[in-house]
């Protein structure tokens, strides 16, 4: 009843500024339009945007909190599953000069599988909460204990859940066969008894452009192929197709693909976060620094920009500035983050 009132509302004011000959909404009444549900053309669920991906989603998606799962990125553990339903993925360096990937998902019911799930890095717990969302991992590095022990983080460990959220499969050996569904996370999150909307005055991470708008760069540089030689494991790159508008993902040497789909990965936006760390101990576990802001690029279109970020606090959401100091405002699409080391940032390569 409050979207017809509302409706009615914006209606009237509509027709009464027209009879002047201009019509004018405030900011503030559109950002209350767009945040509104509204009735999709089947007319039976509403439908918001998608504080992940910026499009529009059924509302009991959307206003959700999502899932936030580790996967292993090594080439024994690839193809990963599920990992195309994800609206965000970060990628970060580990040891053994590996990445290991973080694939944030709000559609994640009809999945039956979804993996395969490795472990914990404490930089990742920091990374996920700015999405308010929930954990799930395969067992942690001893440096994340920390904060896992102090049941500040709602999370799903798999050492803990093994035969029950998760599962393994007999096609892989462990450690890269443990896995979990959309349906078994779901009885996690209902079991631990996790708070499953959003919390109270959460708005989201991205800006994203005006629904039907798109942002060019046009002032960029080019950027149609991105290589990550900063990784040296799978030594990634992207690929822009003018076609799609979207970028093909790559890694060793092959299409990355979704063992579910054999479908390769695509995104709309790549964000390079170039950051500080030091090394924790001599077996090669990184101290990644999250919060004390520093530069990067933002890369959509074809076309990518300078940028810088930053954060105020460990625990906060990262933002992203432009030249002009205004916030990035990013395609509607999903969207890779990369953490760029800073001593790694010439191995990025663009053309």
């Amino acid at each position: 009843m409050k979207k017809k009132y509302w409706g009615i509302l914006l209606g009237a004011v509509l027709s009464v500024s027209s009879i002047s000959g201009v019509i004018s909404v405030s900011a503030e009444e559109q950002t209350t339009v767009q945040m509104e549900s509204t009735e999709n053309a089947a007319g039976t669920e509403d439908t918001v945007r998608s504080y992940l991906t910026g499009e529009q989603v059924p509302a009991g998606i959307g206003r959700r909190r999502p899932v936030a799962v580790m996967l292993g990125n090594s080439q024994t553990a690839c193809p990963q599953s599920g990992i195309g339903s994800a609206g965000v993925i970060y990628e970060a360096p580990v040891e053994g000069n590996m990445t290991r990937l973080m694939a944030i998902l709000e559609n994640y019911d009809s999945l039956e599988k979804i993996g395969s799930v490795r472990s914990c890095r404490d930089y990742y717990l920091f990374y996920m909460n700015e999405f308010d969302s929930i954990y799930a991992h395969f067992g942690q590095a001893v440096y994340a204990l920390q904060y896992l022990d102090q049941n500040i983080i709602d999370n799903l460990n798999g050492l803990k859940l093994d035969g029950s959220v998760f599962f393994r499969t007999t096609d892989r050996q462990a450690p890269h066969n443990a896995y979990a569904s959309g349906s078994t996370l779901t009885k996690g999150i209902q079991d631990f008894g996790y708070r499953q909307e959003y919390k109270e005055g959460y708005t989201g991470h991205y800006q994203f452009v005006q629904e039907g708008s798109e942002n060019l760069l046009e002032a960029g540089t080019d950027a149609n192929i991105v290589n990550l030689n900063c990784f040296g494991d799978n030594r990634p790159w992207f690929e822009y197709d003018s076609n799609t508008k979207k970028y093909n993902r790559f890694q060793f040497g092959a299409a990355q693909v979704d063992g579910l789909t054999n479908e390769q990965l695509t995104c709309d936006n790549i964000i390079l976060q170039y950051s500080g760390y030091q090394p924790y101990d001599a077996n090669g576990y990184l101290n990644i620094d999250t919060s004390s802001g520093g530069s990067g690029k933002f890369i959509t279109r074809g076309k990518a920009v300078d940028i810088r970020w930053e954060k105020d606090s460990q625990w906060g959401i990262t933002r992203y500035y432009d030249s002009n100091n205004q916030e990035i405002q990013l395609n509607s699409g999903k969207t890779w983050v990369e953490i760029v080391l800073n001593d790694k940032v010439d191995s990025v390569t663009y053309q």
